[in-house]
């Protein structure tokens, strides 16, 4: 009997080697340097006692599935010439998933608090195994006091950038209303609505003052992106931000032991300011932010003057701080177009394309520091940054610039000009919105996520999440650099309820 050996054909064995293997990204390639290997670390509170099988079946049928987490990174050398590529492998998901044994019948919330910290941060000094793929989830039976257990997702930054990792997980995630449906983020109304009214009317005169609008606008957004584009190298080269008691020396160091701190507050006070002064989310996030800032630079500023023997002016006041101080943050821009969280459950479940990877620009985000009798001034300077930023290209433009760098001059040397440029400014900050009703993780339904970033030359990155009716604000710090982070969360939400309060005394004056 003759016996027939199928042979794939040159093309069919070519597709299959495209298929399982994937060249990194140039974003992926920069956060794999030794100057800047970046992580992504997320703290996932629960309603109840975690299941680890369940867990694992559950990262069975979805996170194991997309390309990414079911692919390792191998260093390839084809032609004398070596490149990292990302090749699918067999995932084992145990191999992935840590449930250390802790001895609980001792501690309790405020304790178990401090547990949770030191674990996290113990997390930070331990790289990933590279023979496998980059992530891995730990599972602490641990009670805490503001959740019965807690989960926590580590993956490396070259598999995505922070906003797609998030919509990632929350593509795994369901609503305990309704177990088959996936999670309802807030709908965000992008329109302007000032150009519609304009082109509603009729007569050469709206139609002037149309087109001269639109010119003018032209015009800024060419102004602003020139200006911040040489802010931007100003900043890379030799524009350092004021030396503070928050700004770390991090210029080419190596790896530090980072301490991550969470807090949650309500996102109805925010949105009662933000609709108060009319303004967004992001608006009111970022002015509170300035606020808590200013607050807790003036305490450090007297504290550090205390030290020095200063015991006849040892009150406090707005002296102790510099009149200006530059500070500012690195705000991470998302540039893909947005991949819903349907997209991105489908990509696990019947294998879709959408598209994945590390598509993200900077904007460097001037604060204003100071302590201010209005704390609504705060609001005020932060919205007209912001409305200025949005009128600029900056962030599309760092990210064309950062690609031709590393093809121009290759991976180490552009990996070293970010690391010199963040290290000149403050801090990093991002903004994530969250979904608007309860979820469950495989599930066990969820109190709190934390997202946050780490192995980036700051000593503090400040993260906030929404999900239902709160915010949660995260911080990633250099414990030598800001030994109190507490304190710092405690001066932002102190912040908060003095701007609400002067929100609501405005609005009883003006009624």
């Amino acid at each position: 009997m003759e016996i027939k050996i199928h042979r794939d054909t040159p093309e069919a064995t070519l597709k299959k080697t495209k298929e399982e293997e994937q060249p990194l990204s140039p974003a992926a390639r920069v956060f794999h340097a030794p100057a800047f290997n970046c992580y992504v670390i997320t703290v996932i509170g629960v309603k109840k006692k975690i299941e680890p099988d369940v867990v694992i079946e559950g990262l069975k049928q979805t996170l194991i599935r997309h390309p990414r987490f079911s692919s390792k990174m191998v260093n390839k050398t084809n032609k004398n010439k070596q490149t990292q590529r990302w090749v699918r492998t067999n995932v084992v998901a145990n191999n992935h998933v840590i449930v250390p044994e802790i001895q609980t019948q001792n501690i309790e919330n405020a304790n178990a608090d401090k547990f949770l910290d030191s674990y996290v941060s113990d997390l930070t000094l331990v790289p990933l195994d590279t023979s496998k793929p980059l992530w891995e989830l730990h599972l602490l039976d641990l009670k805490t006091s503001d959740a019965e257990n807690v989960a926590v997702l580590k993956f490396h930054h070259s598999l995505g950038d922070g906003m797609s990792l998030m919509a990632l997980v929350l593509a795994c995630m369901r609503k305990t209303s309704n177990l088959n449906e996936l999670p309802t983020l807030p709908y965000q109304n992008r329109t302007s609505s000032g150009s519609s009214r304009l082109t509603g009317g009729s007569g050469s005169g709206f139609r002037f003052l149309w087109l001269f609008m639109v010119l003018w606008s032209t015009i800024m957004l060419v102004l602003n992106t020139i200006c911040d584009a040489l802010r931007f190298i100003a900043t890379a080269m030799f524009l350092k931000d004021t030396k503070t008691p928050i700004k770390g020396d991090y210029r080419l160091s190596k790896p530090k032991r980072m301490s991550l701190v969470h807090l949650t507050v309500s996102l109805d006070d925010i949105k009662l300011i933000k609709t108060n002064m009319k303004m967004t989310v992001n608006d009111v996030v970022i002015g509170v932010t300035q606020a808590g800032l200013s607050k807790y630079l003036e305490r450090r500023y007297g504290e550090k003057k205390n030290v020095v023997g200063d015991d006849q002016k040892s009150k406090k006041n707005s002296n102790d701080m510099p009149k200006r101080i530059r500070l500012r943050s690195a705000l991470l821009v998302n540039l893909r177009p947005t991949t819903g969280i349907q997209d991105l459950a489908d990509m696990m479940d019947k294998g879709s394309k959408c598209r994945w990877g590390n598509m993200i620009g900077y904007i460097v985000f001037p604060f204003s520091i100071g302590l201010r009798k209005d704390p609504l001034e705060h609001l005020g300077t932060a919205k007209r940054i912001i409305d200025r930023k949005k009128n600029s290209l900056e962030a599309a433009l760092t990210f064309i610039v950062g690609k031709f760098m590393i093809k121009a001059f290759g991976v180490k040397v552009t990996a070293n000009l970010l690391n010199r440029m963040l290290s000149n400014t403050t801090m990093s900050f991002s903004n994530l919105i969250g979904p608007i009703e309860e979820i469950s993780f495989f599930g066990h339904p969820i109190t709190y996520m934390a997202p946050s970033v780490y192995g980036h030359p700051h000593a503090l990155t400040m993260h906030f999440q929404s999900y239902m009716n709160k915010m949660t604000i995260s911080l990633t710090v250099d414990p030598t650099v800001i030994i109190n982070p507490h304190q710092l969360l405690d001066d932002w939400e102190e912040s908060l309820r003095t701007i609400k309060t002067a929100v609501q005394e405005r609005g009883s004056t003006l009624q």
